[in-house]
């Protein structure tokens, strides 16, 4: 099974096929690069502190331009706020010497709350109470491509979905439920769509994820709103959950230009 990325050395990467992009398949779709930037911060941190691990809790990406489908480097994490107890730490991926993408991701010491947890979050539908989707119907690309997708359309903007993605992150990598998830969660953008992509432009300009616990299993739910304001800008937001149950959000701001 192919994967979505190959490592070529320590710090550069390639994509496969399956990450070709939705608005434009010459471009590398957002989703799996953000799981993969997820993964080099955890791999990183397991390196450095194997004695007190600490968990990737949120996350905060800022799209600065679009990515060639071609080879691309990913800096060192830099710690920028150190800690026992609470990391902040940032890796940028550069195409051609031109930063791309940046992470900010804050790692947290766990403690055990089993005795005050609670998530109030909206649940999912069961996933087999929704219909299959075929998300490539609407969107182009690899990426697109390379999702199983179950749907439940709720209103204009507004829609709940299981997805699953087919190709692991690395081939012969083991990575974390966790990254997946990340490389999943900006299909949300995608999943409810408030107007068809022919009719208008809204890619997102930033993603930031929170999540309480590590996700469990192979299929992720994204219970999703795209708003459109009047003046250009829209937002996506979503309760993120694995078959457990809700488990974190995510929020993305859209730049809107109709066609």
């Amino acid at each position: 099974m192919s994967s979505y990325f190959l490592r070529l050395s320590e710090n550069s990467f390639e994509p496969t096929e399956h990450v070709g992009g939705a608005w434009n398949p010459d471009e590398q779709h957002i989703a799996p690069v953000l799981g993969l930037l997820a993964h080099v911060v955890e791999q990183d941190h397991a390196a450095r502190r194997p004695d007190l691990p600490l968990a990737l809790s949120r996350a905060n990406y800022d799209i600065l331009g679009v990515i060639p489908m071609e080879a691309f480097d990913v800096s060192a994490p830099r710690i920028v706020r150190p800690g026992r107890t609470i990391e902040l730490v940032e890796v940028t991926l550069s195409h051609a010497g031109r930063a791309a993408v940046t992470l900010r991701a804050w790692m947290l010491q766990a403690h055990d709350t089993a005795a005050i947890s609670g998530i109030p979050l909206p649940t999912m539908p069961e996933r087999g109470s929704l219909s299959e989707w075929s998300p490539s119907e609407v969107w182009p690309g690899g990426a697109i491509r390379s999702i199983d997708a179950r749907q439940e359309a709720v209103d204009v903007g507004r829609s709940r979905a299981w997805i699953r993605p087919q190709h692991p992150l690395l081939a012969d990598e083991p990575v974390s439920s966790r990254a997946r998830m990340l490389g999943m969660v900006d299909f949300a953008n995608g999943i409810a769509t408030r107007v068809a992509p022919e009719e208008a432009l809204y890619p997102n300009v930033d993603l930031t994820a929170s999540l309480v616990r590590e996700p469990t299993g192979d299929w992720f739910g994204l219970d999703t709103s795209v708003s459109f304001g009047a003046d250009g800008v829209g937002l996506t937001e979503s309760v993120l959950s694995d078959e457990s149950g809700p488990l974190g959000t995510s929020s993305q701001t859209l730049t809107v230009r109709p066609r």
